[in-house]
């Protein structure tokens, strides 16, 4: 299918360590940061409109808690991803194409408005913005100075000497702070896909050291993002101990189980399930923990669909949790192309595909979508990183009141509260296993 058309690369990489709204500077063909940056237009950040914030951040939690329930499905132990990531990637490349390959984009990402050439952008720049804000020096629940260490950051290597269409480079200034950096796929891909992986590491504090291998002359583009999340605890939890765990096959594991009386805790209920909203310092954003009932994990996975996820997110109520958590470490490298082609988005992976809103000198399709992410969650609070990347080619305060041990498998969201925000999504099914 695809011998006959040249690869365009798209990357965008989600990663825990990373800044935001700042416009990449670039990278020359050789690798090195001091490269030609090649934009269109004006290269500043446009405002964030706040008219645009709620529906980009139902978007993403539709996206989210579809993406998950196609990849949850296939898991055969723990999992971590980023939607979140995904959706910036995504739309970078959604903001080149064009006809059908656009309107399944549009569908599948549940932009807010069909249509036009970057119906995502807006919505997505308010909320990148408004995330940033959430960084910063805080205070926990008992006065201690804290720092929320939340960025995010969007790139892009293109071939130097293609003709890229200014539109599509001043969308991505504007709405994704992202400059192009010039690189030569065709005399050095090996020096390009160390440099992209370098910036890759870099963003990500060393979580994620390498997103993209296999370039070759043939690549054209590469896109991408990167957040990075490290955020302590509003209430830190004590030593953790030793205590069963229960295992979705009955059998038992010793895993190291920490206690908080949360008096900040979010907690809600539902059929088969039990959530705890567990707050970082300074109380906007969150880890909801979803524990089924016991057996009923999977039916509790399955049913989590975009309105399940938003009324969990939106409706939590404070009111103090007694909560024995493990701790645990993931690392999931996954593959999103069959899970975007069956929520809907073939045309984009097959020779049909349309990105010429990206250039018109080659036809572009994506190629691949490759996604990395790493969780590490301890008494001191969670770092989290994830990478994605879009590979196109050219056809061709109240006592608790709850005590909730998790001891059985159990999913997670690491979230925004204000906004109901998904950022990282999973699943444990077996805290020792990392």
């Amino acid at each position: 299918m695809l011998a006959r058309r040249e690869f365009l690369r798209g990357a965008v990489l989600a990663a825990a360590g990373l800044g935001v709204g700042t416009l990449a500077t670039g990278c020359g063909s050789n690798g090195s940061p001091s490269g030609t940056v090649a934009t269109a237009g004006d290269r500043s950040r446009a405002a964030a409109d706040g008219a645009d914030l709620p529906g980009a951040a139902a978007a993403v939690s539709a996206f989210s808690a579809e993406l998950y329930r196609r990849l949850s499905a296939a898991a055969t132990g723990n999992l971590i991803c980023s939607p979140y990531s995904a959706v910036m990637a995504l739309a970078m490349a959604r903001a080149g194409a064009v006809g059908r390959t656009a309107t399944e984009l549009d569908t599948v990402l549940h932009a807010p408005t069909a249509g036009g050439g970057d119906p995502l952008g807006p919505g997505l720049n308010a909320l990148a913005l408004t995330l940033d804000a959430r960084a910063g020096a805080r205070k926990d629940m008992h006065g201690a100075k804290a720092t929320i260490t939340l960025d995010v950051a969007n790139a892009l290597w293109g071939q130097d000497g293609e003709k890229w269409e200014a539109p599509f480079l001043t969308t991505l200034a504007r709405h994704y702070g992202a400059g192009m950096r010039l690189v030569d796929y065709r005399a050095d891909s090996a020096g390009a896909a160390k440099a992209i992986n370098a910036w890759t590491s870099q963003q990500t504090k060393g979580r994620i050291p390498k997103i993209v291998d296999g370039l070759d002359p043939s690549t054209r583009l590469v896109l991408a993002n990167a957040l990075y999340l490290r955020a302590p605890w509003n209430s830190p939890f004590g030593d953790a101990q030793p205590a069963p765990f229960t295992r979705l096959d009955g059998s038992v594991v010793q895993a190291q189980l920490m206690s908080v009386d949360a008096y900040d805790a979010g907690y809600a209920t539902g059929p088969d399930w039990q959530a705890v909203d567990v707050p970082y310092a300074g109380g906007e954003l969150a880890m909801a923990v979803i524990l089924p009932d016991q057996g009923r994990f999977e039916a509790v996975r399955a049913a989590l669909d975009g309105t399940a996820l938003r009324r969990l997110l939106t409706g939590l109520q404070v009111t103090g949790v007694q909560l024995d958590l493990p701790k645990w470490t993931t690392r999931t490298r996954v593959r999103l192309d069959d899970a975007l082609v069956a929520l809907g988005m073939p045309t984009a992976f097959g020779d049909s595909a349309d990105f010429s809103g990206m250039t018109t000198t080659e036809r572009l399709s994506i190629a691949s979508v490759p996604q990395e992410a790493f969780v590490a969650v301890d008494e001191h609070g969670t770092e989290a990183a994830a990478a994605t990347a879009v590979v196109m080619g050219v056809s061709a305060i109240v006592a608790p009141r709850r005590k909730l041990t998790v001891d059985r498998p159990y999913l997670y969201v690491i979230h925004d509260r204000p906004t109901g925000t998904p950022l990282f999504l999973g699943h444990v099914t077996d805290p020792t296993a990392v």
